[in-house]
């Protein structure tokens, strides 16, 4: 509890005190005026807590976008200023950046937001370039013929990714004409307000494809039982802590979220499955691998680490995962963590990307 006290409340406090700090001195401006834009910036920051601490479902659907979007953005837009600063305080130390840049300055000022826009706007503009990652998986095991699975995770669907992102999402999907949908859990966000009064689910029925899917850690936030009922209203087949023997000579295996302490373990799962078949484990947080294969699961597919959105958070997250983005190969057993289709909070992709997976698994020649 102390160490996410000191991430997401006194660290992002700290940053802001910085960050305000280097604003009111790079400003060419009246004190008034500076007061004005650093409480501007701060009303933006603050509803980040109105996101979590209030909550969005008492506000109209476009004010709730607004403040949903500005309050998710403005950590990440910190981050970056941090950043800068620190770049530029460096650099003063170093003689490189003159103290006429820092102070008082319009060229400084102009300079600043000129780098923020760029950095921004291309990763907005780049989030919504959804890559295909195709991946190419055998087996020795009998397959009738080759099967083409489209797989995805963490959509959050919600407050941001609006019913008219999914429905590009889908075409997307649609146009690979596969054999099976997957989804590796977090398929809403923080509430179930938008995905009804958006009627997604209907948007879920359009996908030319059976879809199988497991729970994510954002389900749960936004309430697993209606989380699970909004699921099942979309077509989808959810594998909470159960498997399935498919039609296609697949066995699959959907694990539920580490968010209940209580769910069943890959061991236990895998005892009751037909491994005899191509075994696909759908298993949300990317953690403790080796269960996969110690059980001689062929294949794990998860999401949940989004590669860290943004830089340099990916390269945090490489350190935290043993496998936080891509392939990985452990014995027999292969993985991939896919860094979403979709994102949580400001829409913005930098160093990373939102992608779709179209893998086809095949018997060996």
């Amino acid at each position: 509890m102390k160490i996410w006290f000191f991430v997401f409340t006194l660290l992002p406090l700290l940053g802001c005190i910085y960050v305000g700090w280097h604003i009111w001195r790079i400003l060419p401006l009246a004190n008034i005026y500076k007061v004005i834009i650093i409480a501007l910036l701060l009303g933006c920051f603050s509803m980040l807590f109105v996101n979590f601490s209030f909550g969005l479902e008492r506000f109209s659907l476009p004010v709730a976008r607004v403040i949903y979007a500005i309050g998710t953005s403005s950590i990440f837009v910190l981050l970056y200023l941090f950043m800068l600063f620190l770049v530029l305080d460096l650099g003063h130390l170093l003689h490189l950046v003159p103290t006429s840049f820092l102070r008082n300055s319009a060229v400084g000022s102009w300079s600043v937001l000129a780098i923020m826009l760029t950095f921004f706007i291309y990763g907005n503009l780049h989030y919504y370039n959804k890559v295909r990652q195709p991946l190419q998986l055998t087996t020795t095991k009998p397959l009738p013929k080759p099967v083409k699975m489209v797989m995805i995770s963490d959509l959050h669907l919600g407050y941001h990714n609006t019913r008219a992102d999914f429905e590009k999402w889908v075409g997307l999907i649609n146009a690979e004409k596969p054999d099976l949908v997957l989804i590796a859990g977090d398929i809403i966000d923080i509430s179930h307000k938008p995905v009804m009064e958006e009627n997604m689910a209907e948007v879920f029925r359009q996908i030319q494809a059976p879809i199988y899917a497991c729970l994510g850690n954002h389900d749960y936030y936004a309430g697993e039982p209606k989380s699970e009922q909004f699921i099942r209203e979309s077509g989808i087949h959810l594998l909470k802590d159960s498997c399935i023997t498919l039609p296609q000579g697949i066995t699959l295996i959907g694990r539920d979220d580490r968010t209940n302490m209580r769910r069943t373990s890959v061991k236990a799962l895998a005892s009751k499955a037909d491994l005899s078949k191509y075994t696909i484990l759908l298993d949300h947080q990317p953690y403790r691998l080796e269960e996969a294969q110690q059980c001689n699961i062929d294949f794990q597919f998860s999401g949940h680490t989004h590669y860290g959105q943004v830089w340099p958070i990916s390269w945090i997250e490489d350190r935290l995962y043993e496998d936080a983005f891509g392939p990985l190969q452990k014995g027999n057993t292969h993985y991939y963590v896919s860094s979403g289709i979709g994102i949580w909070g400001g829409k913005f992709r930098i160093g990373t990307h939102s992608e779709y997976v179209v893998a086809t698994v095949g018997n060996e020649e």
